[in-house]
């Protein structure tokens, strides 16, 4: 089985990532088309020349990945995408032969957590626009409405969602995905020393968030301009 799990930046992608591959019944992918995207669009991102030269910038090869057979003889091949990476020209037909589920966060959220690590994002950095446009396609080939998760509700109750995911997907629910190893998975992509410090210290998930941090001026704005995305999706949430 193949999952494809879409999200934006800064929204515990890598935690989820992480506690599928303590499943140990489970193969994971970093972003795979984050080379790609950086390539394509020429876009500044930190380490950018290392990820274009460390990972593959093929988004046709990538695709061919993705819907392929599940690597290592493992059962399930979960892929963590970034929905901005999906940009325009890529064939996405390759998702069809994924389980599509969609990981949101409030943007607040987001924004607070993504301004830490790179300065001035814009609309299209967050990927709250692609996800809603990513949603509204896979539920129009599908006919139905894809699965939906927020973080914020996987950290007030990380194993009563995940098992919420699991049976909605159709596989078992493990303990295992509750914990893992600190300092990081192989997996990881050669991006991680910048984006994944504080992942890396942990060895499960953190505890509930508190109040909606207190955003001004731009990032204020940006907040806003992503909010109706995510209240889109966040309706249909598990």
């Amino acid at each position: 089985m193949r999952i494809a799990m879409w999200s934006g930046p800064r929204n515990l992608s890598t935690a989820m990532m992480y506690a599928f591959a303590a499943r140990g019944d489970c193969v994971v992918w970093d972003e795979p088309f984050y080379a790609a995207y950086l390539e394509a669009t020429g876009i500044d991102h930190p380490m950018r020349d290392e990820i274009i030269a460390a990972h593959d910038p093929d988004p046709d090869r990538i695709a061919a990945t993705c819907k392929g057979p599940v690597p290592q003889h493992q059962r399930l091949f979960y892929q963590k995408h970034m929905t901005l990476h999906m940009i325009d020209g890529f064939d996405r037909r390759w998702m069809r032969a994924c389980s599509n589920v969609f990981l949101i966060r409030h943007p607040a959220r987001v924004v607070a957590s993504y301004a830490k690590k790179r300065e001035g994002p814009t609309l299209d950095d967050i990927g709250f626009m692609q996800q809603e446009q990513l949603f509204d396609e896979v539920a129009g080939w599908s006919g139905k409405t894809p699965v939906v998760i927020d973080s914020d509700d996987i950290r007030a109750d990380p194993e009563g969602m995940l098992r919420k995911l699991c049976a909605a997907l159709g596989i078992d629910f493990t303990l295992k995905m509750l914990r893992w190893p600190a300092g990081g998975n192989a997996a990881d992509g050669v991006w991680a020393p910048h984006w994944y410090a504080a992942v890396h210290r942990s060895t499960g998930f953190e505890g509930a968030e508190g109040p909606l941090p207190a955003l001004g001026g731009a990032y204020a704005d940006l907040a806003a301009l992503a909010l109706p995305h995510y209240e889109r999706l966040a309706a249909h949430r598990l």
